[in-house]
């Protein structure tokens, strides 16, 4: 048995193909381009982060019996416990493929997850026992709502600090109203009113998440920077720093990393929404989905040049 209590990751692990643009996009023709391949997957982009953040991190998640499985394992190793992912032959390992325009932003998304439903709640269940000790979960909306659901239960029932980050407008449909035992609740603009159901502006929109049972809210704006509110009455808005773009996939996976490297670290949801930013900001100006070189000297420094040059206070 593991001694060193754990954040334990639940969700996602695919390989992430992109393809960015080297002309401007025009619907019905073709396009020259320049492709990579990465390990993605929210989940397992979280794990990664925070274990090259010297965070002692597992990773429960599906891949394939192929050759695309061993390969997200091999990666992942590094710098993650990878002893609860199952392989199974049941589908092919996840894939999501992006189309990037020639400023790196997203254009068009494509996502292959059919391998997440052949993840049961019994599954979960039967594993949970193995996780322990637990010092927090971070869970992605890819499973199934069953698993999703079971998930947040067990939290609230062990009292284990739970940090939901959501993947997509659709996939935040697999939460339930009620986010009882939800510690953070961390997503974009798009995700969180897919949530609550309507548009509106921010403030409007945390609300209700919150009075749904989450303890705090994050939503990442982009380049308009992160918005937070808490159950006991504190909400702000920071604004981003100004970086340059080179490919901005996995930058919000970088985010929920950084805040949760602050937050467990005792840091004030404010403090942790900087890190977050720091390290989505280190992200945003590599091409790789995780920064190939982040460690926590790294992130120190960024949160430093970001948040504190020029601070009186």
């Amino acid at each position: 048995m593991r001694q060193t209590a754990s954040i334990v990751c639940i969700g996602g692990a695919n390989v992430d193909r992109k393809a960015r643009l080297l002309t401007p996009f025009r619907l019905g023709t073709s396009h020259p381009v320049t492709t990579t391949q990465t390990a993605g997957g929210v989940a397992r982009n979280v794990a990664e982060n925070l274990g090259r953040l010297a965070q002692p991190v597992s990773l429960v998640s599906a891949v394939g019996d192929d050759h695309d499985g061993q390969w997200l394992i091999d990666v992942t190793s590094r710098y993650v416990n990878t002893s609860f992912i199952v392989r199974t032959p049941k589908a092919n390992t996840g894939t999501y493929t992006a189309v990037l325009d020639e400023c790196g932003e997203m254009v068009l998304a494509l996502a292959d997850m059919v391998i997440y439903d052949t993840v049961g709640k019994e599954w979960m269940k039967q594993r949970w026992p193995e996780l322990g000790p637990i010092s927090a979960v971070v869970l992605d909306t890819n499973f199934p709502k069953a698993v999703i659901r079971s998930v947040i239960a067990q939290c609230r029932q062990e009292d284990i600090p739970l940090c939901v980050v959501t993947v997509s407008a659709p996939k935040v449909k697999r939460l339930r109203s009620d986010l009882s035992g939800v510690t953070w609740f961390v997503t974009n603009e798009a995700e969180a009113k897919e949530f609550v159901g309507r548009d509106g502006h921010t403030d409007d929109i945390m609300k209700p998440i919150l009075q749904a049972g989450a303890q705090n809210v994050v939503v990442t704006r982009g380049a308009n920077g992160v918005a937070y509110a808490t159950k006991q009455g504190e909400t702000e808005a920071i604004a981003a720093p100004k970086v340059e773009v080179t490919d901005a996939t996995g930058a919000g996976d970088a985010f929920a990393a950084g805040f949760l490297y602050g937050v467990l670290g005792g840091h004030t949801v404010e403090d942790a929404c900087r890190f977050g930013m720091s390290s989505a900001a280190l992200t945003l100006q590599t091409a790789e989905t995780v920064h190939p070189a982040l460690n926590e000297h790294l992130l120190q420094a960024a949160y430093a040049r970001y948040f504190c040059e020029g601070r009186t206070k």
